[in-house]
């Protein structure tokens, strides 16, 4: 009593303990439930948990959108050098190429891969380039330079010796030549915009040269230094605002970029058919004024692929396969689903070089219609024979009328011509040798036949050699095959008299279906037929008469002339 101030200081002293007290079992028991909690997440998952949710990963590590082989602006005018390079005949020609590398270390890409494609697309048919690769590359070495340097140290192998090589570069890559930004933006107390848009230019320079490899010089004025544009662009818009205490931002963009890898492949291709072209002495400016070498080709088909339609687009792809021939003439209108359809997509995908789909895509569209597009009076790309308002009309460029006439007769699917150095030969040699090649438009199954002066014929293809007959389209294929060290048989003039070869494509094989006297060896003479007449009596008999294209080369055989003393006469033989 005589300290109540005290007391009464004591108490209130004590409550803040006694608190204290009471909290600390319930902090002491969350914090060992947290405990046990993250002890719980450092124990093993049990996968199987997880087991239909790791199924997905079979889908989802695919890609979901197909691949495409790569057209570019100049791949219809690489078959159209191919072309030219096989009217005017010339012979096989070994080529290879250096290193083409970029010097200013901002285009990586495969030149020199580039080149070998450009060399073997203007090939296919005309056979006029064998590229040799015979570059070793010390700091890389593969099995292939391995067992080179194996078989060239113990004599087992050979390297020929190219006639013609490729020199160049890149020469130069000047980025941001043209470059044009704007920005502009508003502020306020609760609304902030913004918007920019840039755009720049790129210009990549590639110098190529040919050159001849026997004493490696430059040939003057087969040169090609050519340049290309490439850009890139970009938009935004920024708003933000603020309601009340919250704040709300909203983010638009806009971009493109142009890839150097397409401008390089562009660039190569031009000057391959440039150095070429002129090295060749053909009209190589033909191939260069296409209507597929236009900037905006493909960009106007895709617009035109995506205003058509599935329906009108199907109908349309459907017409030009009919005009191709990969479809009966009297093929009515077929779903995406028919079988027929897919098979004929198929078909053309693999003669095109494209990756086989069997679906009308924007790549078979663009090519099975490219051939349908021209350049208008005023500069811009136009259809031509596109379908009418019932979708059935599709005409090349040239034919009588746009409609449906033209449909009549389907593009020549065989061709064959003499390979021997003289062009457009018709008079050999007794034992001289006869070299021929073929070619087809579409994949085909082709068989060749040989008819003598004494009235007999044997079967040249199939043969055990090449018991195939299968063909690939815009592929030649010669007979013999004079490139290959083992060609399996050799052609030589006969006896005196009327020769010739006929060679038969079809779509399937009907070799079975002929009669009994085509079903002896090849190179054995087939009784009962005589001439190659009776050979398409007996392929009309079995695959009817639009069941197969045919062409025959014909020569005749004259005597050989007297040998200089001491060399004796070669005895004609067909082995």
């Amino acid at each position: 009593m005589d300290h109540p101030d005290r007391f009464r200081h004591d108490v209130p002293s004590s409550r803040p303990h006694a608190a204290r007290s009471r909290r600390g079992p319930g902090l002491l028991a969350a914090a060992l439930g947290l405990s046990a909690l993250l002890a719980g997440c450092t124990a093993p998952l049990n996968a199987r948990k997880d087991a239909v949710f790791q199924s997905y990963g079979y889908a989802e590590n695919r890609p979901t959108v197909r691949p495409v082989r790569s057209i570019s602006s100049f791949s219809d005018s690489l078959m159209c050098m191919d072309r030219l390079l096989r009217e005017t005949g010339m012979p096989t020609i070994l080529i290879t190429s250096k290193q083409l590398p970029d010097y200013s270390g901002r285009v990586a890409v495969a030149t020199k891969e580039m080149v070998i494609t450009a060399l073997s697309q203007m090939s296919r048919l005309s056979n006029a380039f064998r590229y040799v690769d015979y570059e070793v590359d010390i700091a890389r070495q593969d099995t292939v330079q391995n067992l080179t340097t194996i078989l060239l140290n113990n004599n087992q192998m050979q390297l020929q010796r190219p006639a013609l090589y490729i020199s160049g570069a890149i020469s130069f890559v000047d980025q941001n030549v043209l470059r044009n930004d704007f920005d502009v933006g508003t502020s306020a107390s609760r609304l902030e915009t913004g918007y920019s848009r840039n755009r720049n230019a790129t210009v990549i320079g590639l110098e190529m040269h040919l050159g001849e490899f026997r004493n490696r010089t430059l040939i003057p004025g087969l040169d090609s230094a050519n340049e290309v544009i490439i850009g890139n662009g970009g938009q935004g818009l920024d708003l933000a605002g603020r309601i009340g205490s919250y704040g709300v931002q909203f983010t638009v963009g806009r971009d493109y970029a142009q890839g150097s890898g397409p401008a390089v492949r562009t660039l190569v291709e031009l000057g391959m058919i440039e150095l070429l072209g002129k090295w060749a002495r053909v009209p190589y400016w033909q191939c260069l004024t296409l209507e597929q070498t236009h900037p905006d080709f493909q960009r106007q088909l895709r617009d035109w692929y995506e205003e058509s339609g599935p329906d009108a687009r199907q109908q349309l792809v459907q017409r030009s396969l009919i005009r191709k021939g990969y479809l009966p003439l009297s093929s009515q209108v077929l779903s995406p689903q028919s079988g027929a359809l897919r098979t004929a997509l198929a078909r053309f995908q693999a003669d095109q070089g494209m990756v086989v789909t069997g679906v009308t895509d924007f790549s078979t569209y663009e090519r099975a219609l490219s051939g349908f597009v021209g350049v208008g009076p005023d500069g811009k790309l136009t259809r031509i024979g596109w379908a009418s308002a019932n979708g059935r009309s599709l005409a090349l460029p040239g034919q009588a009328g746009a409609g449906g006439a033209g449909l009549a007769v389907a593009e020549r699917m065989i061709d064959m011509q003499i390979e021997n150095i003289s062009l457009d030969r018709s008079t050999f040699e007794v034992g001289e040798q006869i070299f021929v090649s073929a070619t087809v438009s579409r994949t085909s199954f082709m068989s060749c036949y040989m008819s003598s002066a004494q009235g007999t014929v044997i079967r040249l293809l199939p043969n055990s050699t090449n018991p195939s007959g299968w063909v690939s389209a815009n592929q030649a294929v010669r007979i013999p095959d004079w490139m290959s060290p083992y060609p399996g048989f050799l052609m030589d003039a006969g006896s005196p008299g009327s020769e010739g070869v006929a060679c038969y494509a079809t779509g399937n094989d009907i070799g079975k279906q002929l009669p009994a006297a085509f079903q002896v060896a090849p190179f054995q003479p087939m009784a009962g037929i005589r001439t190659l007449d009776d050979v398409t009596a007996a392929m009309q008999k079995a695959a009817g008469a639009d069941g197969f294209s045919t062409q025959r080369l014909m020569w005749q055989v004259v005597p050989r002339r007297a040998a200089p003393a001491g060399v004796p006469p070669a005895a004609p033989a067909a082995r």
